[in-house]
């Protein structure tokens, strides 16, 4: 297996694979550590510190590569194994490829049960890794050495597929791992796996062409797919020959600069008030390498006008006929191109000037620097910095080599609607899965892709402490990335969510939580010790100064900064679905649910 694998090269020349993380247990050190060593001229092994944090170093890798790389994530079975459950989840829904081999119990049943198996009583087949069936797009028990010869080019093929890219698992029963086979000398020979460019259908060209040429207010909707087919230059020079304007997805942003005349910015429930002006309006949305998730369509509230068509160019079929749409299946950068040329001499009629000026006059002053002397209360206290000012000070620190990266909680919904992304790539967002923990482990995976570029993490003191020991990973291998902490006490993102739903806060933030009163974390002084080079800022600028100095560090740089968690960017937004008690005591709650069954009855099934 090990020999096949770094036999595998993309269209580039490269190793698809390019090394293996791995946690030794019983179930895979005699065998695939063995193995591993043997070729660890050919394949590099990492130790990582936890199965689902180095398996999500590995997706990001894969994401910030553009699909065109990938790594090996191994495990011993039982609870290592499970541990990458929730990552190989991450990648589905992603559609990002990752190669996980987790070991598995014997396949001659000799011992069992072993140590660490879970045991299926009316089922002598099923083992925790089963739970993998539901979350990869290829699943493989390997129980004899021979199955290999079909069962690692299945997993390639998987991987490789534009369409059918996501996360494989090999199951790997820790006896077979040690059992010889004669296999061909052929199979070890190098193979090229190429990116398969699907060209549109002829039918399907001409009714999307058709339905384009008879809007008034076309607009685009470009998802990660855009970015995964490299076609952001493709579609700068569709949208401009054709005047149609560019929305982004969290996936999506990056596909155009923040500035071209064209991106009107994020989209949906974390969107700006420009782009979901003109989808309410829009009477062809145009999607592209996009899944059409909640967050992107205001839980389908967003296309309000009732004679819009939706179309969907996509690799993918499932994706392509989402909620009724049109279908192109295609990929991006050959159907903008075939598309384009069937639309030759159309122009769209849209206007869309003035509406990001307006947008900018609103936002920009919430990530300006506070002004020092209004940064005490009444009380002469200080008054705790917001997200939108870190964010400001970070985007005022970064340069055309950033890339800012995020998963999950506040931070998202401020990044898609403030960040100003310069050129394609410098914004990774994990927000399909919207998985805490994968920040510190994504911003690793992402400096090993691109070892060049400035990474900047994102991440709030509750994820900091669900999945933190990568850092010490870092720090040991020597990678450098720049975390910036912003501790609110708690969960404020969820927090805002409860209040907003009518809820009174309750078990989100610290000082709503039994004992959260005891908690004093000292963040920096935890990065200190797992090897990083941290501090503890108390003001804006002071962020600013530490942020001047991350060039210095030799491995990860962390500076943490309490932040207040309540305040958030009014503008923009939209709906989003998050279902409100029916029936309550509280009037929060029945106030909530009245604005809820208003919001709902906007909500289309079509």
């Amino acid at each position: 297996m090990v020999r096949y694998i770094a036999a595998q090269q993309n269209d580039d020349g490269e190793r698809f694979i390019e090394g293996c993380w791995a946690i030794f247990g019983h179930g895979n050190v005699a065998g695939i550590g063995e193995a591993l060593h043997a070729a660890k001229g050919d394949i590099p092994t990492w130790r990582g510190h936890n199965e689902q944090t180095m398996a999500h170093a590995a997706i990001a890798y894969a994401k910030q590569s553009g699909r065109r790389k990938a790594m090996a994530v191994t495990s011993s079975i039982g609870p290592g194994a499970a541990n990458m459950v929730t990552a190989a989840a991450l990648a589905h829904v992603n559609r990002l490829p990752v190669l996980l081999i987790p070991g598995d119990v014997f396949a001659d049943r000799g011992p069992d049960p072993v140590l660490q198996q879970v045991e299926d009583w009316s089922d002598g087949t099923v083992t925790v890794n089963d739970a993998f069936k539901p979350v990869t797009r290829y699943f493989d028990r390997i129980t004899r050495p021979e199955q290999l010869l079909t069962a690692l080019p299945r997993a390639f093929r998987t991987m490789t597929d534009p369409a059918e890219c996501g996360p494989v698992c090999l199951s790997f029963c820790q006896d077979v791992q040690a059992e010889a086979y004669d296999y061909p000398v052929s199979f070890f020979e190098p193979k090229v796996w190429r990116q398969r460019r699907v060209r549109p259908d002829e039918g399907e060209l001409a009714e999307v062409a058709a339905l384009i040429r008879a809007g008034k207010r076309p607009v685009i909707v470009a998802g990660g797919g855009v970015h995964y087919s490299g076609a952001t230059d493709a579609l700068a020079g569709f949208a401009e020959a054709h005047n149609i304007p560019v929305t982004e997805t969290q996936a999506g942003k990056s596909v155009l600069p923040w500035d071209h005349q064209l991106n009107l910015g994020p989209i949906g429930v974390t969107g700006g008030e420009p782009t979901n002006a003109v989808c309410a309006e829009a009477d062809v949305v145009i999607g592209v390498g996009t899944r059409f998730q909640d967050f992107t369509t205001g839980s389908w509230g967003l296309f309000a006008n009732p004679e819009r068509k939706l179309i969907s160019v996509n690799v993918a079929a499932y994706d392509a006929m989402k909620h009724g749409a049109v279908p192109l299946q295609s990929d991006a950068m050959v159907g903008l191109k075939e598309l384009g040329d069937a639309l030759e001499g159309y122009v769209s009629p849209g206007e869309i000037d003035g509406l990001k000026d307006d947008w900018f006059g609103k936002v920009d002053p919430l990530t300006d620097a506070p002004d020092p002397s209004s940064s005490r209360d009444a009380a002469g206290h200080n008054t705790l910095p917001t997200d939108m000012q870190v964010i400001g000070a970070v985007q005022r620190a970064s340069n055309e080599e950033t890339v800012v990266m995020c998963a999950a909680g506040t931070m998202p919904g401020e990044l898609h609607k403030l960040w100003k992304s310069g050129k394609p790539g410098s914004y990774h967002m994990e927000y399909g899965f919207s998985c805490m923990g994968y920040e510190i482990a994504g911003a690793m995976g992402i400096k090993m892709a691109q070892p060049e570029r400035d990474v900047i993490c994102f991440t709030g003191d509750g994820t900091y402490m669900m999945a933190n020991s990568e850092m010490a990973t870092a720090a040991m291998m020597g990678i450098p990335f720049t975390v910036v902490v912003t501790d609110n006490r708690g969960y404020g993102c969820i927090n805002r969510l409860q209040m907003g739903c009518g809820g009174a806060e309750f078990n989100n933030l610290l000082d709503h939580s039994i004992g959260g009163e005891n908690s004093n974390i000292d963040f920096a002084k935890h990065a200190e010790a797992m090897g990083a080079t941290s501090l503890k800022v108390s003001s804006i600028a002071e962020l600013e100064a530490a942020l001047a100095k991350r060039a210095e560090a030799k491995g990860p740089y962390v500076i943490v900064i309490d932040t207040d968690p309540y305040p958030s960017t009014e503008p923009g937004g939209t709906w989003w679905d998050v279902g409100v008690p029916e029936v309550s005591t509280r009037d929060e709650v029945n106030a909530a649910r009245a604005k809820y069954e208003t919001n709902k009855k906007l909500q289309r099934a079509d």
